[in-house]
């Protein structure tokens, strides 16, 4: 059966159970997956183990018996591994599956080298909040990849978050902006526990005070639909306390150190795509 040729649940086959992995999975069975619609290889005897015990679907030891028969096949290895789970893949996938990677750096032509000719591939940057059913990905169809298989990968990434599609160009922008985001926002939060502490707060409540005003802000910048300058000057009073904090972070040169980190982490996502 060809990708989104009609069934209600197309054959998912995971190439790598590791966290994004398994996240994937999960969503899917919440979102009311069959389990039997499911297969994942994992050649790391006791992570197929739990993933088998944890979920329930069938893991399998081998590339090839776990596309077989599959209708989208998600590579989740570490990019240095992906080449050679696409050349095991290849034989057994069924005509007309769709391959989608979400290797870090690794673009569509690069993917499409290691396939069948033909083969609908979409590149996608997804982030670790998918484990919590809070992930954002972004998605690049290779040149020619049909409507359907845009529309099926979505449908699976959309089991763990929000989903939006991009020139492929920009992937390594959005790598530097949501893929390794989550990180700068932990960074953050230990940064500002740690303040706490040294102003002579708990540690664990400073922990509770910091996690609450991360989630409350992005709550509130989810969905007032407002600019976030607009949300901050909402907080902030002149000549008051977060003014003074603020003007802080500004003499530490705060947006520059984002803006070149963020150039660091785009320019190591072009590197990877290089070797």
């Amino acid at each position: 059966m060809s990708a989104g040729a009609g069934a209600t649940h197309p054959k998912v086959a995971m190439l790598g159970a590791g966290r994004m992995g398994q996240a994937i999975l999960a969503g899917l069975l919440r979102g009311g997956w069959p389990v039997e619609r499911i297969t994942a290889a994992e050649a790391h005897a006791p992570t197929a183990d739990a993933v088998r015990d944890r979920l329930g679907i069938s893991v399998v030891a081998t590339i090839d018996a776990a596309v077989a028969g599959a209708d989208l096949v998600v590579v989740a290895v570490k990019p240095h591994d992906v080449t050679a789970a696409l050349e095991a893949a290849s034989p057994a996938l069924a005509p007309g599956a769709t391959v989608v990677s979400i290797a870090a750096g690794l673009s569509t032509a690069t993917l499409a080298a290691h396939l069948p000719a033909g083969t609908p591939v979409v590149r996608v940057m997804p982030n670790t909040p998918a484990l919590v059913g809070e992930g954002m990905a972004a998605l690049s169809p290779a040149p020619g990849c049909p409507p359907a298989s845009v529309a099926l990968a979505a449908r699976v990434l959309e089991a763990v978050g929000q989903v939006r599609e991009v020139p492929e160009r920009l992937q390594d922008a959005v790598t530097a902006v949501s893929g390794s985001g989550p990180a700068y926002v932990f960074a953050v939060a230990e940064a500002m526990i740690d303040g706490g502490v040294l102003l002579g707060l708990p540690r664990p409540l400073a922990h509770d005070l910091t996690v609450q005003t991360l989630v409350g802000a992005a709550t509130m910048l989810r969905d007032s639909g407002e600019h976030p300058a607009v949300l901050r000057e909402q907080v902030t009073s002149p000549g008051g306390t977060t003014a003074a904090a603020l003007h802080a972070l500004d003499r530490a040169a705060m947006r520059a150190a984002f803006a070149e980190a963020m150039t660091a982490c785009r320019d190591r996502s072009v590197e990877l795509g290089a070797t």
